[in-house]
This record gives C-alpha cells, structure tokens and sequence, in this order.
C-alpha cells in the first residue's frame, strides 16, 4: 500500500509542470512551422506570466476568506482543465487566424494560456495539498515534479526535436570587378534540421496522457485516509522528526501548530531522537527568500539564457546540458531522502554554490556566440557540468525547504507555492526585456561560427 501511495504522489507530482515542459523541450519543431517562428518563446514566457493570475486568485482567497475555496475541488478543475487543453493542443496547435493583418497562431497562444494557468496554480494547490498525507510522500511529490522536466525531454529527445548537422553547400554568386561581372562559386556550412521521429500531434497527445495520469492519481490520493495530527512522525528513514502540531483553528482551516512535543523535556521518542528545532519568524523569512531566489534563477532566469550558452559549444552539448539537467531535478530529490539536511547555514551554502554555477552559465551567455573554451572538449564538459549542478544543488534547496516548511502547517506550504511564483514572475520579468527588447544575447550558428582561435 505504502509503494502505490509513493508512485500515486510520483504521477500527481508529474501533472504539475508537465504541459509548460512539454512546450519549452517542444520549441524547435513548433517555430519551423507556427508563423511568430523564434518570437515564439518571447510569447511563452508573456502568457505564463499571464497565467499567475490563477495562484494569485486562490492565495488571495485562502488569506482573505478561508474556508471557501475546497481544496480538492479546486485541483479537479485545473487537472481537468489540463488533460482537455492537451487534448485540444494535439489537434490544434497549428491552426492559424489573422489579426491586424498579421497571421498569428491563435489556437496555441490560447491553449498556452490554459496550460500555463494549471501549472501555475499547482504551486499553491498541490502542495498544500499533500499536508493531508504521510509526510514521506512530500519529497516522492517532489520527485514527480523532477520527472515533469525529464521525461518531456527525453520524449523529445527520442523525437529528435531539434537536432541538426552541419551541411557544406556551394551556391553561385554573381562577383563584379572593376567593370567585368562574373560567376564564381562558393561554399559554406549551413545547420540543416533533421526531420522528426514522430509528429508534434503524437508528442502533444502523450503530454495528453501523463496529465491524464495525474487526474487518476489525484483521484485515489484523495481517497488516502488523511492525516492532521503529526506528532512524532519520521519523514525520512533517519533520526530527524517534524515539529508537532494538533488539529484546532488555523485561518478557517481547523488547523492549529502546537510548537514542541506535548512530553515532558526530559522524555525521550523512539530511538532517543532529540527534539526538533521551532523555527522563528526570522528564520522563516529566510527560508521564504531562499525559495523565491532559488525558483527565480531556476524558472526565470537562467532558462531564457540556456541557448545562448550551449548552442555555441554545439548541438550536442546543448542536448546533454537540458537532458541531464533535467534529470538532476528528480535525482537531487532522491538524494534529500537519503541525505536530509534542514540546517539552514547548509541551505544557504548550497544556495550559493548553485548561484555560483549560475553566474558562470550567464556569463558564458553574455559572451555568446564566442564563449570561453568553445574550441576546446573542455568547454563541452564545463558548460554540461555547470548546468547539471546548478539544476541539483538548486532542487535539493527547494525540496528540503518545502519539507522544513511541510512540518509546520498548511497555510505553510500555501505561501511556498506564492514565493515560488513571485520569484519566477520577478526572474522573467528581470529577463524578458534583456533577451526580447534589447537583444542582450546573441546566438550562436555552431556551424557557421567564426570566432578567433
């Protein structure tokens, strides 16, 4: 019974990124063909700010009328809303109007809408959410959301989006000299796109599925019997415990924190496990501001520049960084199972060594498209590198600050999911005018680059 809880909270924890994912890994296929081409992303990331209209919304209810919202009614809807947008995507994502006299692709920029929407106000309703089970099951969740970035990226991966080789070409040229005009011909290397394994319809319709299997595992969670008083419970196979909490009021949810454990001080738990730490408001502010830092340089910041400092060590460079990366996210989460750490100087350390490896990334973005060692396997290795631990140490923060935060209360993890949305919108915002306005980057053609030796 414990298994198939921990890959139901695996599967619900998939349907919360899942369809943005699936979009972004999606792009090189889709810019060929829809009429704004590379403006595309530009759009994406406009519509996805959009789109935090909806956590907004429930945040905004759970402070100012408690009670009113049902949770579990509420996830129903936006699942739902996310298998049907999916489903309407397969078909419709190249169906095209015009506007103004422009031609623009409606159906998906709609649908895009919809789909950021579900994603987005997962943050602040899935999360809470999961307070009503075991609290090992958090970090399984934690785990499905990791796999909402790889398993799109090796789908896409085993498509073949994107992936391109170098073609030499000879074309004529007309070439005058002094009065005398003549032929001569000439040769260079183009980036010739190779053609899809299957088509977006196919991609778009298993984007369809793994939402479907959300909506099926929601189902059977919240059939899970629930569980409001915590104390003493262990939420990884290790000596660490939660703080306690009892069920009485807590902003209308029937929720009250009891801070410490109702035994006398010199009682002893199961295993001699010393008491938890009672976090201050202090503290609690800081964990608030790491989880905004860290999901700003995850979902804002760095994402809009992870082109322009792959792309010019090449294709397969730029393939391993997002595939990898990727798979740093679940693995990271496993880690924390295994290794917990709650010390917040140990959360603030690796916050700065994932800045750290942030700061390098951005840096090699800015000098696109002649980076540091871009003739040497070095570079290869050092850019790939870089992004996988960036991803990691980044995952590992958010996940563990979620667990601090988990043994606290519900409306706990609510905020989670606000601070998590406010340092994404704030890290977009910061990059959208750089990359889109003033054309702060620029890319990189692997196979027509002329940079000095």
């Amino acid at each position: 019974m414990a298994l198939l809880t921990h890959l139901l909270a695996c599967a619900f924890g998939m349907g919360s990124w899942v369809a943005i994912n699936g979009l972004w890994v999606e792009l090189p296929l889709l810019v060929r063909v829809l009429p704004e081409q590379w403006d595309l992303p530009s759009y994406i990331t406009i519509i996805i700010q959009m789109a935090n209209v909806g956590p907004l919304f429930v945040t905004l209810m759970y402070r100012f009328r408690p009670g009113l919202l049902k949770e579990v009614i509420v996830i129903y809807v936006v699942v739902s809303v996310g298998v049907v947008a999916s489903l309407l995507l397969a078909f419709l994502w190249n169906y095209t109007s015009a506007i103004a006299g422009k031609t623009y692709s409606t159906a998906f920029l709609i649908l895009t809408f919809f789909l950021a929407l579900v994603d987005c106000t997962s943050s602040v309703t899935f999360l809470p959410f999961m307070m009503q089970l075991q609290p090992q099951y958090l970090t399984t969740f934690f785990i499905g959301e990791g796999f909402s970035g790889l398993i799109p990226a090796l789908i896409a991966l085993g498509q073949g989006a994107g992936i391109s080789i170098c073609t030499n070409i000879t074309r004529e040229v007309n070439v005058t000299i002094g009065n005398e005009t003549m032929e001569t011909t000439i040769s260079e290397m183009v980036t010739d796109y190779l053609p899809a394994n299957f088509s977006t319809l196919v991609f778009f319709l298993l984007m369809t599925v793994m939402m479907l299997a959300c909506l099926l595992a929601f189902f059977f969670l919240a059939r899970q019997p629930k569980v409001w008083e915590l104390s003493q419970q262990h939420l990884f196979p290790s000596n660490i415990i939660l703080s306690s909490f009892e069920q009485i009021s807590d902003e209308g949810a029937g929720l009250h924190q009891s801070r410490g454990c109702p035994c006398p001080k010199n009682a002893k738990g199961p295993g001699d496990i010393p008491e938890e730490k009672v976090y201050s408001l202090a503290k609690l502010t800081f964990i608030y501001l790491l989880i905004a830092w860290v999901s700003a340089l995850t979902n804002g910041v760095l994402p809009s520049v992870q082109s322009y400092s792959c792309l010019p060590y090449g294709n397969t460079a730029y393939h391993l960084a997002t595939t990898l990366s990727s798979m740093a996210n679940p693995l990271a989460c496993m880690v924390s199972m295994i290794l917990p750490g709650r010390s917040l100087a140990l959360l603030g350390t690796l916050t700065m060594a994932g800045t750290g490896f942030g700061a390098y990334n951005m840096a090699v973005a800015v000098m696109s498209p002649c980076p540091i060692l871009q003739q040497s396997q070095w570079g290869d290795v050092t850019i790939v590198l870089s992004w996988v631990l960036f991803t990691g140490t980044l995952s590992y923060v958010k996940v563990m600050a979620g667990v601090i935060l988990r043994s606290r209360s519900h409306s706990a993890l609510v905020w989670y999911g606000a601070a998590e949305q406010l340092g994404s919108l704030l890290g977009a915002l910061v990059m959208f005018p750089l990359v889109n306005v003033y054309d702060f980057f620029t890319s990189a053609d692997y196979c027509s680059l002329q940079c000095p030796a």
